[in-house]
């Protein structure tokens, strides 16, 4: 069953979110993260094709189709490596823009790519900041799969690393890497895979520039658009450190189902042990001067030393998840006096760099951020770890003694049980106040023929849910509401909602779903596209869905027509039957007033087809 999380739009004023290593990884945060754009986040479609990629680093440097180019969006790829999307740009003119800005005009950058090309030729320019001869900083490669990242000086000078060839592959992805700085140790640094492909001492002064940073192409130079996939583009504003890089390195390899040559400390992706995949992020120590002490990346769980002993030379502690739902709703395997957990489980690699041993860095801080998860009570958390890994929660004891730290944000102290292998998630001893969380299960909108969208969605628990709005765009900008629905307020149970837009509009439209608590807290959903062009297949739509007393049926796709109308209650008994001359796409008001609260499924039948859809009338 496809799930979405609903995310709550509060903003926690915290100390902790202030200086949270919150880049790729945990490495870094906006300050030095100047551009992170990854392909499951913030990317804006139109007909499958890829008209923004926003900026997840938090500096707003957000890629776009130039207008001045037209069908030169990427195609979007939504399974294209290990489960997650990527751009595919056609060789022709498909590339995208990112506006100059302060936080991209660099004179030392670290730079990651993720890409495969489809064909080898002089050049797929990857990324360009500026035009041909007065770049600030470049990534492109040859016909052999060389990596080309000449850099222009203020002295006019201008060379190329002498890389070997196949550093991109038409046959696999890899991650490229490209560093550049003045400072000690000076000059450039290429790597594949993590594995270094060329260094040199170059020390002068990059040429910046007020042109636009180029995705996919050189601009001034003919024959240079990328024929292949690009699925993640990161850029800082300085070379990383090792701890760094290998964060980054490891969070990468971990995401995209790849293997990197050193430094592969993070093993819980192997399917083997159970593709902990996602929003992998760590912490870790080279040197007493090479170290980062927290870390939490793009996920929700941010982990921080809680002494800085114990952390000793090479040694990192890595975590991942399983992509579970971040809800409780159906979830077992529970230790005693837990009433549910979330359905998203992360696990742990604590290892070294020199053998890829197992180490103990020590006790640690976890941070969970439960924005979205509704009302929360500290005293109800519970963290839950599977000591003996044997896969099973429901032997262990929970831990307890959650504070809160404000905002959405909750954190458990001097946690010593974070050991190499484990598995953890986070439960609740109380569902009813603490109920992890209110979940979207679906939100849909599709045509109803000519004359309607239908709006579907269901929620697996709500708790203090006043109602529900959808909202409507042309542009992805300015948004309406058109339709609004009662909600059930507070329930642990599947329930189904409908709704339309009568008046749609014609061509491509975006819908959202606004979940709206009893305090005003609201909350948005995923964007959906509709192509409202033409005809739908038969199907049939009863709205609104709860509904009191009164019920609309509509009918798209069928022809005009005599139909037979039943009502079945829960244990499938005809509550209800009627007759009908049914209209393809107008709406037929059925009177259901008579009939007890509860669940039904609502069934037309005509000689044309049957269609059923369930409904529920609340008092």
């Amino acid at each position: 069953m496809e799930r979405w999380r609903i995310i709550h739009l509060l903003i926690a004023c915290s100390p902790l979110l202030a200086f949270a290593q919150s880049g790729p990884g945990g490495a870094g945060n906006s300050t030095i993260n100047v551009l992170w754009l990854r392909p499951e986040s913030g990317v804006n479609l139109s007909s499958g094709m890829v008209t923004q990629w926003s900026d997840q680093s938090g500096n707003g440097n957000h890629a776009y189709q130039p207008g001045a180019i037209p069908n030169s969006a990427p195609a979007f790829v939504p399974s294209a490596v290990n489960g997650y999307p990527s751009l595919d740009l056609d060789g022709v003119n498909d590339q995208l823009w990112v506006n100059h800005a302060a936080s991209l005009d660099l004179t030392s950058w670290h730079f990651y790519l993720v890409v495969k090309p489809d064909v080898q030729k002089d050049f797929n320019a990857w990324l360009v900041k500026g035009d041909d001869n007065q770049e600030n900083y470049e990534v492109l490669s040859y016909s052999d799969g060389n990596v080309h990242t000449p850099i222009r000086f203020t002295d006019n000078t201008r060379t190329a690393p002498n890389t070997p060839a196949a550093q991109v592959s038409t046959t696999e992805w890899r991650i490229i890497e490209y560093s550049y700085t003045a400072s000690s140790p000076a000059g450039r640094q290429v790597f594949r895979n993590a594995t270094s492909q060329h260094t040199d001492s170059e020390s002068k002064t990059p040429r910046t520039n007020t042109l636009p940073l180029f995705i996919g192409n050189e601009r001034s130079t003919a024959g240079r658009c990328v024929n292949g996939h690009i699925s993640e583009v990161v850029g800082f504003n300085g070379r990383l450190n090792t701890t760094r890089r290998i964060l980054v390195n490891n969070y990468l390899a971990a995401k995209y189902g790849l293997t990197l040559s050193v430094n592969d400390i993070y093993r819980e992706d192997n399917s083997g042990r159970g593709n902990f995949d996602h929003d992998v992020a760590g912490l870790g120590r080279i040197s007493a001067s090479d170290m980062q002490n927290s870390g939490q990346g793009s996920g929700i769980v941010l982990i921080e030393k809680a002494a800085y002993s114990g952390l000793g030379n090479n040694e990192f502690l890595f975590w991942g998840h399983n992509n579970g739902a971040l809800g409780s709703w159906g979830v077992g395997d529970l230790p005693t006096g837990v009433e549910g957990r979330l359905e998203r489980v992360w696990r742990v690699s604590e290892r070294n760099t020199a053998g890829n041993a197992a180490v103990d860095v020590g006790a640690v801080n976890i941070t969970f951020d439960l924005a979205g998860m509704g009302n929360v009570d500290a005293s109800h958390l519970r963290l839950l770890v599977d000591s003996d890994q044997d896969g099973i929660f429901a032997d262990e004891t929970a831990i307890g003694g959650a504070s809160h730290l404000g905002g959405t944000l909750y954190r458990f102290t001097n946690i010593n049980a974070l050991v190499d292998g484990v598995r953890f998630s986070l439960g609740t001893t109380n569902l009813s106040v603490t109920p992890l969380p209110i979940e979207l299960v679906y939100f849909r909108a599709k045509p109803m023929g000519r004359e309607a969208v239908g709006l579907e969605w269901a929620t697996a628990t709500e708790w203090d849910n006043d109602r529900f709005e959808v909202e409507r765009s042309a542009d992805m900008e300015a948004w309406h509401v058109v339709a609004e629905q009662i909600a059930v307020g507070n329930s642990n149970s599947l329930v189904e909602y409908a709704t339309s837009d009568a008046w749609p509009l014609k061509g491509t439209a975006y819908y959202r779903l606004r979940q709206i608590d009893t305090d005003g807290t609201s909350t948005l959903s995923h964007v959906v596209v509709v192509d409202h062009n033409g005809p739908a297949a038969m199907e049939l739509m009863a709205y609104p869905n709860p509904a009191q007393g009164q019920v609309f049926v509509r009918m798209s796709g069928a022809e005009e027509g005599l139909f037979q109308l039943s009502v079945l209650d829960h244990a499938g008994r005809e509550a209800y039957r009627r007759s009908m001359h049914v209209q393809p796409n107008t709406e037929h008001a059925i009177e259901l007033g008579g009939l007890s609260p509860g669940q039904y499924t609502l069934r037309l039948i005509s000689s044309q087809g049957e269609r059923s859809t369930r409904i529920l009338l609340v008092p």
